[in-house]
């Protein structure tokens, strides 16, 4: 059945342009293109290849360390990218000298402009906006309310009641209102603007503060916090920026502008010497420097973004360290700083030592092109090992996951031999046999025992039936836990940030049984994934169960992705001892035989 509402007094607004012809454009914003493309090319049901190719093209983008748009200004070829040939060479070529893209714009022609404003509501992605739009004719918010009013929406396969009031309730709140992207679309554009801010002569320094800083799984907007005397106008150097395309507020010391992506950056610039406690004050968190602040009263002294005051006397403003000792405090790396009692611990000296990057030695949920990755068993597994690491497990989806090219047993008893003859030739990195084993909805595994018995990792994983209640999801979880080869659960939760909630799941009564079962829980470092949550992980350490940080790379530039999963972990306090791919390979086939035993 189509839905027909009257028209809008208004037309919606067409899709904007990521950037303006002429303009030199940032990675961010062809990237931002190429997922604008994406997006649209999914709703108009096109190949899903061509789609994925899109998105991992925007991926590479948002990775690089340099500006695509500098070398073509300068008239120099791109250098070999992974992911992008030369085709989409060519349109990167094309959004930098023109500012959009031809498809792009044939696209938005064909589709209704309403469509790419639902995309902003959270829980809804091109594939649902594709149901909506064929099955009930859906092109507008406006519309997309009506419909869920009239309890239409639940009659479109893969919807329901539930997804229908959430659909409702999240397009009143309003489009993209308090609308967060995850950390690793985030952090490398504050970077870049932070390295940008650092030439101007006259800064002595610059930092990224704020959530980014503290390493949240999702930001709202980008801080940033210069040292730089008075007489150097550092805000009227931001301004040029290639990337700056509104802006809010413009002042000496401070200014606020938004990027051609949407992205709100604040700035404020302070006196070097009250640097420190501006750098406590602006990494927040709010509660963290609310506790702070009252202990600094308990003790009779005061505490601002200026420094540590006794009456008029400053005690300490200049460094963070500095600030932290004057209220009798070790200093705390950001991403404890939450008031979740590292204050306590910073006062007793207890403070964790935490997990770091190059403490992993292996990954063990990644992807080749067997299934839905890009690159082959050899790329990935040179790609490990250039990021560090001595093993890798190769988890391709089994076979009910027909959509990823899931392997059946045949197939997987061939990557099996080819994972022994790879092996027999490598030198510094080792292939570990895995499968990230479909959880069905009965609690069953998607592959027999005889085949998972052959393998190192069996990494079960929920890519179905999301919707089932709370007792039923828990116990399919519980199911699947309890099977002899069952070594990690894959992103426990399932949310996808912006477009998918979390699974309706006692986590509590998973970590304790994860802890009686001796199997583990990933904590998955896909941008839009990142689940386990810092507060689930902690819980899973308190508990005395393992976590495992991995990549879930689907291409070998994602193990860039591991450095956003150990800041996870840091914020859950975890340490070396707490994550299971910290172990050497033999401790970590000790650890996988005895747990299958």
């Amino acid at each position: 059945m189509k839905l027909t509402v009257a028209p809008l007094q208004e037309p919606a607004p067409a899709l904007p342009s990521s950037a303006t012809a002429g303009q030199v454009v940032g990675n961010d914003q062809i990237a931002a293109v190429f997922e604008d493309i994406a997006n649209l090319l999914e709703i108009e049901d096109a190949n899903p290849f061509r789609i994925r190719a899109y998105r991992n093209a925007a991926r590479t983008l948002r990775a690089l360390t340099f500006e695509v748009a500098e070398l073509i200004a300068r008239g120099e070829p791109l250098p070999k990218l992974s992911g992008i040939g030369v085709d989409l060479a060519g349109k990167i070529n094309e959004i930098v000298t023109t500012g959009d893209c031809a498809l792009r714009q044939r696209l938005c022609t064909a589709l209704p402009a309403g469509l790419v404003e639902l995309l902003s509501i959270a829980g809804l992605g091109p594939r649902r906006i594709k149901h909506l739009y064929h099955d009930l004719g859906i092109e507008t918010v406006q519309q997309l309310c009506h419909a869920a009013k009239e309890g239409l929406i639940r009659h479109v396969p893969g919807f329901g009641e539930k997804i229908e009031a959430r659909l409702l309730q999240a397009a009143q709140k309003g489009i993209g209102r308090d609308r967060r992207l995850p950390l690793a679309f985030v952090a490398p554009v504050a970077s870049r603007l932070a390295d940008y801010l650092k030439q101007l002569p006259g800064v002595e320094a610059a930092t990224v503060a704020g959530s980014v800083r503290r390493m949240r799984d999702t930001v709202g907007d980008i801080d940033i916090l210069v040292a730089a005397a008075r007489s150097v106008d550092v805000t009227a150097h931001l301004l040029k920026h290639q990337d700056v395309s509104t802006v809010l507020v413009r002042g000496r010391t401070r200014a606020s502008v938004v990027l051609g992506t949407g992205m709100q950056v604040d700035l404020r610039v302070v006196e070097p010497a009250a640097y420190g406690a501006a750098l406590v004050y602006f990494t927040g968190s709010k509660a963290h420097n609310i506790a702070i602040r009252q202990l600094a009263q308990k003790q009779g002294l005061k505490l601002s973004e200026y420094g540590v005051f006794s009456a008029r006397k400053c005690l300490a403003s200049a460094t963070e360290r500095a600030v932290y000792q004057a209220l009798g405090l070790e200093w705390m790396t950001p991403e404890l700083r939450e008031d979740r009692g590292e204050i306590a611990a910073a006062q007793a000296g207890t403070l964790p030592k935490l997990i770091e990057l190059g403490d992993l030695k292996g990954d063990l949920h990644a992807h080749t092109d067997a299934s839905d990755g890009s690159h082959s068993l050899e790329v990935m597994a040179l790609a490990a090992q250039q990021a560090g690491l001595e093993y890798l497990a190769i988890t391709e989806h089994s076979r009910s996951l027909r959509v990823a090219h899931g392997l059946d047993v045949d197939r997987l008893l061939k990557q099996i031999d080819q994972i022994d003859a790879l092996n027999a030739r490598l030198k510094g990195i080792t292939l570990l046999k895995g499968i990230e084993v479909d959880i069905l909805e009965d609690g069953s595994l998607d592959l027999p025992d005889d085949i998972l018995g052959r393998l190192d990792v069996v990494v079960g994983a929920v890519h179905s039936h999301f919707l089932l209640t709370l007792r039923q999801q828990t116990q399919r979880l519980l199911r699947a836990m309890d099977h002899r080869y069952f070594t990690m659960l894959a992103h426990p939760s399932c949310r996808l940030i912006n477009q998918r909630d979390p699974l309706n799941l006692d986590l509590p009564a998973i970590i304790k049984a994860a802890r009686q079962r001796g199997c583990c829980l990933e904590l998955n470092a896909q941008p839009q994934r990142m689940d386990l949550l810092d507060l689930q992980c902690r819980y899973a350490k308190d508990e005395g169960v393992l976590i495992s940080i991995n990549s879930d790379a689907h291409r070998s530039a994602d193990f860039a992705y591991l450095q956003y999963g150990v800041a996870q972990a840091r914020r859950a306090w975890l340490e070396k001892h707490d994550v299971l791919n910290t172990r050497s390979l033999k401790a970590l086939k000790e650890f996988l035989n005895s747990n299958s035993a």
